[in-house]
């Protein structure tokens, strides 16, 4: 039985279904296992609760089930050792049954930037044989708007007994909630408890059935509203971070016009009481940031001017550092190129969405240097460079002795820690302002 609901309307479930039971979630299962699902797992286990961990990834799941971690998050590694040695953690490739199931599985876009939620589905299916009346399913995957409605459709018409009331000893129908994740790469650990939730229900009952959830866990605020609400929250809260950063990025363009110093002007003109500039960059990566505003431009093309102008600003950015950089290459006859950072933002090992990953990655195709990436949070370069050629993953001294140009694309602690004298020998482009304060004050 479909659930269509008219936008920003709640469903109402059939009334006779008995909803009077007493909720427990004691037994949760967490599909997706990345830099959301892990985290929320573990955090989950370390209150007492059953948590089982699914995913489709073999590797991650036996390195999880040895309490070790897969991603790079400070203090993870400590919560999953310990969860896993009192047995309130473990993972499998395998759906089981569960109190509440949270998925939190990626969704990326296609090509021609259309939301890919197939991950979603793909989820949602792995899990319907084994859902139970009065099972609560959560979506924390950043969606479009209507994809919990979706996915309270495949259930529906995978699962219609769900839905239906079939007498006195049907028991309770399930409550679907949406509840984006809002959490800072190196901080999730912190976040996921301290961060206010958006909890939007399919119904009023599903959203406080979902509340009931985080507040075992969550010291902010958990707010109700509608899916669809909570779904566009997400994603306008990215958007607005992306409209600013494009500011940025287009102020360092028109500074390399205009040969103005773009972190001088940005100072300069935050003294200003109510101005807060941010900085400059390679461009805008990472799963949310990146991809989140394209979800809102998809669903209302015409009216989400500037946040379609914002991304292609974002987007156009690594195309620029490219030209300069080959600018700078030409003055050399077998220039030795290097690249600090490949990540999408600074201290994680996150490549999804990485502008500086594609910067090196054009520039490898090209062939016009022999590349060298140091990159302290990965200890392989991608495939997507192996498969390049002339491209090498190696330690910052060893980058600092052999290169002929070196670029600061990503600002890693570890980067900050250089002295005058090698930037000195050195041709540098600084993309990420590493190296500003040593750079305007000493050369």
């Amino acid at each position: 039985m479909p659930i269509t609901p008219q936008p920003n309307q709640l469903v109402e479930f059939d009334e006779s279904l008995d909803r009077s039971l007493p909720v427990s979630y004691d037994r949760i299962a967490v599909v997706g296992l990345g830099y959301i699902g892990l985290p929320t797992a573990a955090i989950l286990a370390s209150r007492g609760k059953e948590v089982v961990g699914i995913d489709v990834n073999r590797d991650a799941v036996d390195t999880i089930n040895k309490g070790k971690i897969h991603i790079v998050e400070p203090d993870l590694d400590i919560v999953v050792r310990s969860t896993v040695t009192t047995g309130n953690l473990r993972a499998t490739t395998h759906a089981e049954p569960a109190d509440a199931f949270i998925i939190a599985v990626p969704t990326p876009f296609q090509n021609n930037h259309k939301p890919d939620i197939s991950y979603i589905e793909s989820a949602v299916k792995s899990i319907v044989s084994v859902l139970e009346p009065g099972n609560l399913v959560i979506l924390e995957s950043t969606s479009p708007v209507g994809t919990t409605e979706k996915l309270a459709d495949w259930i529906a018409d995978a699962r219609p007994d769900l839905f239906e009331s079939g007498g006195a000893n049907e028991g309770p129908a399930i409550s679907i909630a949406y509840c984006p994740e809002r959490v800072l790469p190196g901080r999730v650990l912190s976040e996921l408890v301290s961060n206010d939730r958006i909890i939007g229900g399919i119904t009023p009952e599903c959203a406080e059935d979902a509340t009931r959830l985080y507040q075992t866990f969550v010291t902010g605020d958990c707010i109700q509203t509608t899916a669809r609400t909570a779904e566009l929250c997400k994603l306008v809260e990215n958007a607005y971070r992306d409209v600013n950063i494009a500011y940025a990025n287009e102020l360092s363009l028109v500074c390399d016009d205009l040969e103005i110093d773009v972190w001088e002007l940005i100072e300069l003109a935050n003294r200003h009481p109510r101005v807060n500039i941010l900085r400059p960059g390679p461009g805008v990566g990472g799963h949310c940031i990146a991809v989140d505003p394209w979800f809102i431009v998809d669903t209302a093309p015409e009216k989400a001017r500037l946040i379609r102008t914002a991304r292609e600003v974002n987007d156009s950015k690594p195309r620029h550092v490219i030209e300069h950089i080959k600018a700078v290459a030409d003055r050399f006859r077998n220039p030795v190129i290097a690249f600090f950072g490949i990540a999408y933002k600074e201290n994680i090992d996150d490549l999804r969405e990485s502008p500086s990953l594609d910067i090196v990655e054009r520039l490898a195709v090209e062939d016009i240097a022999e590349l060298l990436v140091v990159e302290p949070n990965i200890k392989e370069l991608p495939t997507r460079l192996k498969e390049k050629g002339r491209v090498e993953l190696v330690g910052a001294e060893d980058a600092w002795h052999r290169s002929d140009v070196v670029i600061g694309l990503v600002a890693h602690a570890q980067f900050k820690r250089v002295s005058t004298e090698k930037l000195k020998e050195k041709v540098v482009i600084d993309v990420s302002g590493v190296w500003r304060s040593t750079l305007a004050g000493k050369l």
